[in-house]
């Protein structure tokens, strides 16, 4: 038995043969292509959407949030409004503890511009069942261009714990056919 202090018996010390330095080479180069990826696959990539990332007061936003909804609300679902936007619009989206503001009613086919953000810790929007996740920070107004290509309910679950509502944090989002977004409910 020997302490951490003694040196361990054996020929640990001795060099690498050929074939060691071989692997050793071939693990440390495949590190560095991997690392370049890194880089060029999100530059050309194609799979990380590009979006309007900006600092936000979090109270200016639900400012407009709440304007967004008094101007294109349409109904009301659970407690909750359900906003019908035009074409081409700006849409807002509140995370906080536990729910996602307003419910959304948008038109196949057309572009919007999505803007979300949290009001009060770290949130994940997970858009299912597409595979769309992004980490919702509050002060970060994260906005991405959309075009729903399918007719359907899609669900928003919050994928990052925000604590003991987490597993009651379910969003919405109605994709209609065009000229069906309005309308009382």
């Amino acid at each position: 038995m020997h302490s951490g202090v003694e040196s361990p018996k054996g020929v640990w010390w001795k060099p690498a043969e050929a074939s060691e330095r071989l692997w050793v080479i071939v693990a440390f180069v495949w590190c560095m292509v991997l690392f370049a990826m890194m880089p060029l696959w999100h530059l050309k990539g194609g799979q990380n959407p590009s979006g309007i990332r900006s600092k936000v007061d979090p109270a200016d936003f639900e400012a407009r949030t709440m304007q967004f909804v008094q101007d294109y609300q349409v109904g009301e679902e659970n407690g909750f409004p359900v906003v019908a936007p035009p074409p081409g619009s700006h849409v807002y989206l509140i995370a906080r503890m536990w729910q996602w503001y307003p419910v959304l009613r948008l038109e196949k086919d057309a572009e919007y511009t999505l803007h979300i953000s949290s009001l009060d810790l770290n949130h994940g929007f997970s858009l299912f069942p597409i595979n769309v996740n992004f980490q919702i920070v509050p002060g970060y107004d994260y906005g991405l261009t959309v075009t729903p290509t399918d007719v359907g309910d899609f669900r928003i679950i919050c994928n990052e714990f925000c604590g003991v509502g987490h597993h009651l944090m379910l969003g919405k989002v109605e994709v209609v056919e065009p000229g069906a977004g309005g309308g009382n409910e």
